[in-house]
Formats: C-alpha cells, structure tokens, sequence
C-alpha cells in the first residue's frame, strides 16, 4: 500500500523528470540537427557539457534514440551524413567515457539483428550495417565483431546477405585486412565454398561471381578492382578525430563480440567497466548454494540467531560469519573460507 502523499509525491517527481528529459531531448535533437563536419568542433564540445550536466543515463539513451531516429531510415541515407553521425559517437567514446559508444552499439547491433530477421523491404539493414562499419571506421569497435557479423551473413547466404557482405566489405575491407588479414583469408576460404554449393539455388549468378571478385580483389590488395571505392572521406574524418580527442593514450575500443552483444541482458555488459548487473548466472549455481546450504546446516542454532540478527541475509554472507564465529584459530578461518 502506498499512502496518497507519498503516491502524489512519487507522480511529481515523474513530471519533473518527464518535463527534464522532453528539454534534454529538445537541446540533443538541435545539436544533431545542426551537425555537420565545419561544426563538429563545437557541437561535440556542447555535447560533452550536456553530458557533465545530466546523468550518463538520460544522455546515452537520448543521445541513441536521437541517432536512431536520425540514421535509420526506409531509405539509404549518404555515406557522408552517416561519418558525421558516428565521428560524434566516437569523440564522446573517448572524451567522455566508453559506455557512450558502447551504448549506442548495442542499440544498433540488436536493431540490426531484429530488421535482419524480419525481412523488411527498406534499406534500414544497409544503414545499421553502415553506423556498425564507420563505429569500426572510427575505433569504436574492433574488428572481431565486424568478423563475427560477415561469417553470420556468409552462412546464411541468400541475395540479401551477399548484397550486405558487398556493402560491408566495400567500406571496411581493406581496414580488416590491415587488422587481421588471417581472418579475412579464411573468410574468403569459406565465402568460396559456400558459393560452390550454393551455386545451382541462384538463377542469377552475377551477384555471386562479383562478390568472390571483390574478395579476392581485398586479399590481392587491389583497389582499382572495387568500384566505387574511394577511402579518401574516412581518412579525412579520422584527421579530424585526432584533433578533436583529448584523451590519454588508453585503449577504448570494445573488443566483444556478437553473441556477447545480443545477449547483453543474460550474460552481462562486461566490456564496460564498472557497469551493474543483477542476473549473474554464474552465481547461482546450484551446486555451491548447496554446499554452502550443508555448510551452514553444521553450525548452532545460536549463532544462526546471531546471524539473523546481525542482518547476515545471504547465505554467502551468513556462511563467512560462521566461519568467523565458530574458527579455532586463524588458519582454521583461513581454510573454512577457502572451502
């Protein structure tokens, strides 16, 4: 039961924070409006003020939603409106702290899983595809998931996938071999076979033989073979980058992986550092509550009151001052504790 005062001081509190959020909304949303290369100074440094004014929270996830709204869209959005999005991203990665970036690419990363299951007719697949890219385009992200995210669409391997593949590969590929050119070989390896057995499934083979062509083309080290490829823009943006970052030399970018990311929620976010969580699978193992169970099961009824009232209300917590109650001696601790 909740008393009326209490329930009409809880409801203004959640005014308040409403009325706080729609305003932080409106300023995020004029400052991603106005973005644009010449301002990205600026805008970033307002950003940052923003970010040391309201809480992490409220920031990462207007700042995402924001994006969200801004970069995926029906229709492809330009390369370059994307880069200038994601350079943001990426100078508060570094200026602010990690879980800036680390935020937004679990938004993208699951939103592109779930457009990638549902077969939507639109191009939001190419531009969440494209924000994942220039996230690794800016060292957000390493390239494992990047690696992770072309074997996906390489196994599964329908016209859709291989147009995906095409796109990544155009933006990133000469990236991934400079990072982990093993990977990429072995990659190509399996794109290879799996072309060779899909062979007969494509009336249209073209697709197919252009993209084997524009692998070996990235394992070659030819980039007169891709066409369409000019890397002069990204070298631009990452020039500017290094003059807008002002952190020490630590390294930021997220090495995790796929799976890690699209089960966030059962296994943890341990790629940022400090983050909470409460599900902790690992812990409830049954076997230790059961021991721990059998532990405290040998101790007296009085040192369990003594527990109780000492508000020892885990039975890990209750196990530790058993064992510090009822010891011999130090090495005798020592021991029950290591058990």
């Amino acid at each position: 039961y909740v008393p009326p005062q209490v329930r009409k001081a809880q409801e203004t509190l959640d005014d308040k924070k409403r009325e706080e959020l729609g305003r932080l909304k409106k300023m995020v949303n004029g400052l991603i409006n106005r973005l644009s290369e010449p301002n990205l100074s600026s805008i970033s440094g307002q950003m940052e003020d923003l970010y040391m004014a309201n809480s992490r929270k409220d920031m990462n996830e207007t700042l995402t939603d924001t994006l969200m709204n801004a970069c995926v869209t029906a229709v492809a959005m330009p390369a370059r409106l994307m880069m200038e999005h994601v350079l943001l991203v990426s100078i508060l990665h570094h200026n602010v702290g990690i879980e800036v970036g680390a935020h937004f690419l679990e938004a993208v990363v699951k939103k592109f899983d779930e457009i990638c299951k549902s077969d939507a007719e639109g191009k939001e697949c190419e531009n969440l595809l494209a924000l994942i890219a220039h996230l690794y385009n800016f060292h957000v992200v390493h390239s494992l998931l990047i690696f992770d995210i072309l074997k996906k669409l390489v196994s599964t391997f329908t016209e859709k996938e291989i147009e995906l593949i095409l796109f990544l590969l155009k933006n990133v590929g000469f990236s991934l071999r400079k990072d982990d050119a093993l990977a990429l070989k072995e990659l190509i390896t399996e794109a290879q076979r799996k072309a060779n057995t899909a062979e007969k499934k494509f009336q249209e083979q073209t697709r197919v033989r252009f993209m084997l062509e524009t692998m070996l083309a990235l394992r070659n080290n030819d980039m007169r073979k891709i066409p369409g490829y000019d890397p002069e823009p990204v070298e631009k943006l990452r020039k500017l980058q290094r003059t807008l970052i002002h952190s020490s030399g630590k390294e930021t970018q997220l090495r995790v992986s796929l799976e890690s990311l699209l089960n966030a929620d059962q296994v943890g976010r341990w790629w940022i550092v400090g983050s909470s969580w409460s599900g902790a699978p690992m812990i409830n193992d049954t076997k230790k509550q059961t021991q721990q169970k059998l532990h405290i099961g040998k101790v007296s009824s009085k040192i369990m009151e003594l527990a109780r009232k000492l508000r020892m209300n885990t039975d890990i917590r209750r196990s530790i001052f058993c064992v510090l109650m009822t010891s011999e001696d130090f090495l005798d601790a020592f021991e029950k504790l290591l058990k």
